[in-house]
């Protein structure tokens, strides 16, 4: 049985931070057209994403922007040189889902209050084992050490199981939305909750 938890990304994990968003990416998004989708997600992206990642896990603008990361740790076999079959076993950690947050820039929005939650994504192997929770418990927790007493996010309308899981964990739409071009109209609708 593999261990689970969260923890402040690492400048290690950069490559597998930017591999889980580029997979959840692929498989949460399939609703996207297929041209938006390939830019954000393709191939050609992934040198972008990983150097964002690295400039905000290794270098964030304040204190006040976080990278954390869902890990799974538990034994994996070692290979033997010799091709037997393995006898030794060492604790690995897997990165399998993360989540970012930032005072809100929102123009309507204090940010010594309101923090925006900007990336919570667990690999698409790795859903329904309770990460997505445990990230977001994880950053609200580190928000009300901060001082800030609410939170908003950005979701696209069609992404109804990120939706459905934020609203049933006290989040809410407000009036705020966005139309994105993406080769047809793409709606995001912002969310909020009180932490105070």
């Amino acid at each position: 049985m593999a261990e689970v938890g969260v923890r402040a990304a690492l400048p290690r994990d950069v490559d597998a931070v930017t591999d889980t968003q580029i997979r959840a990416w692929r498989c949460a998004y399939a609703f996207l057209p297929e041209e938006p989708l390939r830019q954000m997600a393709g191939e050609d992206a992934r040198g972008l994403w990983r150097r964002q990642w690295e400039e905000a896990i290794v270098a964030p603008p304040t204190p006040r922007h976080r990278v954390l990361v869902a890990v799974e740790r538990g034994l994996e076999d070692e290979d033997e040189p010799n091709g037997t079959a393995p006898d030794n076993r060492r604790l690995r950690e897997r990165v399998v889902g993360l989540a970012s947050h930032a005072p809100a820039e929102d123009p309507d929005l204090d940010p010594g209050k309101f923090a925006e939650l900007l990336t919570l994504l667990v690999d698409p192997g790795h859903v329904r084992r309770g990460h997505g929770s445990r990230l977001l418990n994880a950053t609200v927790d580190h928000l009300r050490e901060d001082g800030y007493t609410g939170v908003v996010t950005w979701v696209f309308e069609e992404h109804t199981p990120m939706l459905a899981f934020l609203e049933s964990a006290g989040w809410a739409a407000d009036e705020a939305e966005r139309i994105l071009d993406m080769g047809r109209p793409v709606r995001m609708i912002r969310l909020v909750t009180d932490i105070s």
